[in-house]
């Protein structure tokens, strides 16, 4: 290991006898926002120093190994240590590395999930139906929450644009690499000739704004209008103009939801989408200049991005950014994503973990 992991290890030991006393005392919970934020930093300072702890505890076992070769008698056994310790501090030293990698604050927000049909007419609301059932089943496995902000329902079934809030603790971190173009081989319901079609549908995964770094929007830059909810829902979402669009000024983005049963409720929906909107554009102009020194192989997630391809009479679901192929596609659509964002985020660590050596 470098003298430079070492020196950083060992201030994160330093750091969580500091967060051992700051959270012991009596005014902690005072401030809930505070002790939550030390919280979170505490498990992850918690869980690194250990693994520290245990790489230094090998190589102790290992020096002490070396030492016992002298003794002909215990030849055999420290040849025996000294291989089992070489083995984990090799597996240790990677996986302390990974730990070490900069984390984007972001990932452990919840996150709000935008799928829009594209090209394809019918069957590619139908897909993005598809895409938002594979989300919230993956997000019932992990133990997450979603809720429905807005929708357009197609009119045989699926979506025009649907957009779910899912929460949980890392939602954002789980589901943003799900970001770009979908494309969805198969025979449609409504092809009677039994040919295999091409449609798309877009994705779009914003973290939620953190109240305290929220952008302040102006109520001058807002248009807001009131319209009559289409849609299932009874007789009060069709005598009521309870659906509310909040259009920004400056930039033209729009949000709207009409799924609540109020106004107020609707509007307070609209603002929070319309934020992580606006602030997902910034974070893509930020992106995309990025992108023009360097473009990372997980891409960008703009929804130009053509990331992902399910191939139904095939079984086969292709993730071309990382030249993945999976023939479980009947598994995966029914939630079970864990293999295909495992796999992106670890290509994401290797990408940082270049980043790191070359600027080393």
């Amino acid at each position: 290991m470098s003298p430079f992991l070492r020196v950083q290890l060992a201030r994160y030991a330093e750091r969580l006898a500091e967060l051992d006393f700051l959270l012991s005392q009596p005014d902690i919970m005072s401030d809930m926002a505070q002790f939550l934020k030390l919280s979170r930093e505490h498990t992850e300072v918690a869980a690194l120093t250990s693994r520290w702890q245990r790489y230094v505890q090998r190589e102790a076992d290992l020096s002490a190994a070396k030492e016992m070769l002298a003794d002909p008698d215990m030849a055999d056994l420290a040849q025996e240590e000294i291989a089992a310790s070489e083995a984990e501090l090799i597996d240790l030293d990677a996986e302390l590395q990974r730990m070490l990698l900069p984390k984007d604050p972001q990932d452990v927000r919840n996150a709000f999930v935008e799928i829009r049909a594209g090209t394809g007419g019918d069957e590619s609301a139908l897909f993005a139906g598809d895409l938002a059932r594979m989300y919230m089943r993956y997000a019932e496995r992990q133990g997450w929450r979603c809720e429905i902000m807005s929708e357009s329902p197609s009119e045989i079934g699926g979506y025009k644009e649907i957009v779910i809030k899912v929460e949980g603790n890392g939602a954002y971190g789980q589901l943003r690499f799900e970001s770009g173009g979908h494309r969805v081989q198969r025979v449609p319901v409504t092809e009677t000739q039994g040919r295999i079609h091409t449609s798309a549908a877009t994705v779009a995964v914003m973290p939620e704004p953190d109240e305290a770094e929220a952008i302040t929007l102006n109520p001058a830059d807002l248009r807001i209008d009131t319209f009559r909810a289409s849609g299932a829902g009874g007789q009060h979402i069709n005598k009521t103009d309870s659906a509310v669009r909040v259009v920004h000024l400056p930039t033209g983005i729009v949000a709207e939801c009409q799924d609540g049963r109020s106004q107020h409720a609707n509007k307070a929906k609209a603002l929070q989408v319309l934020q992580a909107r606006i602030q997902e554009k910034e974070r893509s102009e930020r992106a995309a200049k990025e992108a023009a020194t360097r473009k990372g192989l997980i891409g960008s997630g703009d929804r130009s991005d053509r990331i992902r391809t399910y191939n139904f009479p095939q079984g086969r679901l292709t993730d071309h950014r990382i030249n993945l192929t999976l023939y479980k596609l009947s598994y995966i659509m029914e939630g079970d994503l864990t293999e295909v964002i495992g796999a992106l985020r670890a290509e994401r660590e290797a990408e940082q973990m270049a980043e790191l050596e070359v600027n080393a």
